[in-house]
């Protein structure tokens, strides 16, 4: 399977999303909940009904008004008043608001089923990715784009069916009745200003809109060097650069407060030219009626009601330039949110493949296994390793050779090759097998489950020490979790601590010493129980009286369990069935430690160095 050469995160590189592609990408989380559609659609028709009938009872009631010839005003009204006509006024207008609100109530299921649908797939998606993706990312932007894109999702849909739509509904029922009631001035003067003042919003808009995304790239730079800088609090202080990322950050801030400023300006700009094609229209009108009055050819509640109506218009329409705007920024939004979403995995399960069930402890093969991060730069080359079943092999060799790649190429957080190959350089570059069976042609999800880490470096949830132990087999029994707290020497800690198991940790750990967490890290794998167990440098940050404990239980473990170990201390794998030493991704030399030692290569001179090291020390 060919990998699929990573594209950029940031929006500026990355190619620009059609605002079609985006929502036809949309639709199908709606269609899920198309009956709720229709009856929110059929609710809004019915609320925009209702609110233009408003004006038409005003009217009535404005000409009903009117005093008759012979009598005073105030007799007249006393007579005339039709009370039906009052409480229809009064029943529209609580009809237009009910409607309203039950479009609301019907709709918000599917709103808030889609939002919820889509940001659960962009999160099991982000966890798909390769570790490639998630190496490269940069974590403050990327939380941003997640979080407008969830939030736009909301608005879009708000936006569309709550305010834009309706608004359309009431422009056609308001020229319809200008255009059967009185003369087609009156609807040439609307349609008009409507398609001015939508002209107009168009090309501001659009204009804005490479204003708007400058602002939002400047914004998520800034959240990045902000989130970047905390994550790395203590290399911050380690060098005393709190002033440098200060100032960093104050640059990104400047950046970004000259940015809001152009906005701004921008959008007062949009808003005084809305404002005057729709005063310019509105007094025009207004006038024409007036004058239509004064000669006799209008009522005074046709003036009334085109008041009324043209108010009614004006309101959402001078929202409308801000729903525009809301739009085309949350489609942009939420087409940032789609592209992290159909970014292409580049470890991906075979439409073959199968789940891995094991019995026993498998054997695990490299063989001829050529790998690179990059293209342009090879990191193995074809190497050759068998773990026979039940058995412990170690894997040394100076910074840099090579070793850690082997078990994230284990866990296939990589396939081997290199970025760009084709299907034949995939099939050269050699292949991994577990019990006979190429990684592959395996399911992720079952081939991680037989495997259990200790990683070199630990990383811990910002949560009690119980979850992070409990987090290699979350239905562990209590006692359980107990047990394999015991067997990596941390039990005795965690109850002497404070709040005991409910302690919580810190961002990645950092509440715990580096022994702590990775004797978190060993209980973890310890409760996991897995068949396949890999440890990375298991015991590099522990003292040599916990060590010597610890490496008592990790053999314990490693017993009857396929068991790749990779150091750098040579004393830690003198145990092991067979030692690997590797040099710039080749396998130099192989061999028990005794027969390494006897050899007087590479092993022995690392040896060497290693012992006149500790006793100098």
């Amino acid at each position: 399977m060919a990998a699929a050469t990573p594209r950029p995160l940031s929006a500026a590189a990355a190619p620009v999303r059609g605002d079609g592609r985006t929502l036809r990408r949309l639709l199908p989380y709606l269609w899920t909940y198309r009956w709720r559609v229709v009856a929110a659609v059929v609710l809004m028709v019915a609320a925009k009904v209702a609110t233009v009938g408003v004006p038409l009872l005003l009217k009535e009631l404005v000409d009903a008004l009117t005093p008759l010839p012979g009598l005073s005003p105030a007799s007249s009204g006393l007579v005339v008043v039709p009370v039906g006509l009052l409480l229809a006024y009064g029943g529209l207008r609580l009809c237009a608001t009910l409607f309203a609100e039950l479009r609301e109530l019907v709709f918000l299921r599917a709103t808030e089923g889609a939002t919820r649908t889509i940001a659960l797939q962009v999160f099991e998606h982000l966890h798909a990715l390769s570790l490639r993706f998630h190496l490269e990312r940069q974590t403050g932007g990327l939380t941003r784009d997640i979080e407008r894109g969830t939030r736009a999702v909301q608005s879009l849909i708000s936006y569309s069916l709550y305010s834009v739509v309706p608004t359309l509904i009431e422009i056609a029922l308001v020229l319809a009745l200008l255009g059967t009631r009185f003369e087609a001035w009156y609807v040439w003067t609307t349609a008009l200003a409507l398609v001015l003042y939508v002209a107009f919003t168009v090309q501001v808009t659009q204009w804005r809109t490479g204003i708007r995304r400058q602002m939002n790239e400047l914004e998520s730079a800034s959240q990045t060097r902000a989130i970047d800088a905390l994550l790395n609090y203590e290399t911050v202080k380690y060098f005393n650069n709190e002033a440098w990322e200060a100032q960093r950050y104050a640059d990104s801030l400047e950046r970004l407060r000259r940015a809001r400023v152009r906005t701004q300006a921008s959008l007062s700009l949009l808003n005084a030219g809305q404002q005057l094609i729709i005063v310019v229209a509105l007094v025009a009108m207004l006038w024409r009626a007036t004058v239509a009055v004064t000669e006799g050819r209008m009522t005074l509640g046709d003036l009334v009601m085109i008041n009324a109506f043209m108010i009614q218009l004006y309101l959402p329409l001078n929202f409308l330039g801000v729903l525009y705007r809301e739009i085309r920024q949350g489609l942009t939004d939420l087409g940032r949110m789609f592209d992290l979403l159909e970014r292409e995995c580049e470890v991906r399960d075979a439409p073959h493949a199968r789940d891995l069930t094991l019995d026993r402890a498998p054997d695990v093969r490299f063989e001829g296994v050529h790998f690179g991060y990059e293209r342009e730069r090879a990191i193995l080359h074809g190497v050759d390793l068998v773990i026979p079943a039940g058995r412990t092999v170690a894997v040394v060799g100076p910074s840099g050779a090579g070793k850690s790649t082997l078990a994230r190429l284990l866990y296939r957080f990589y396939d081997v090759g290199r970025p760009g190959d084709d299907d034949a350089a995939r099939a050269a570059a050699g292949r991994i097998t577990v019990e006979g069976h190429d990684i592959r042609d395996l399911t992720q999800a079952s081939l991680r489950r037989a495997i259990g880490i200790v990683p070199q470096d630990t990383v811990l949830f910002n949560d009690t020490i119980e979850y992070n132990i409990r987090y290699g087999r979350p239905d562990a029994t209590d006692e359980e979790v107990c047990e394999a707290a015991r067997a990596a020497h941390i039990l005795a800690f965690i109850e002497r601590l404070p709040q005991g198991w409910k302690t919580v940790v810190g961002e990645r750990g950092l509440k715990l010493s580096g022994g702590e967490k990775q004797r978190v890290a060993i209980a973890r794998t310890l409760l996991k129980n897995p068949p396949i167990l890999i440890l990375d440098e298991a015991t590099s940050a522990l003292d040599s009286a916990n060590e010597r404990a610890i490496q008592a239980e990790l053999r314990r473990l490693a017993r009857d369990r396929t068991t790749l170990v990779i150091a750098h201390r040579l004393s830690t794998v003198v145990d092991a069935h067979e030692i690997v030493v590797l040099d710039n991704g080749r396998v130099v030399e192989r061999g028990r430690h005794a027969e390494l030692l006897a050899q007087g290569g590479r092993y022995a001179h690392m040896w060497a160095l290693q012992q006149s090291d500790t006793q100098g020390g």
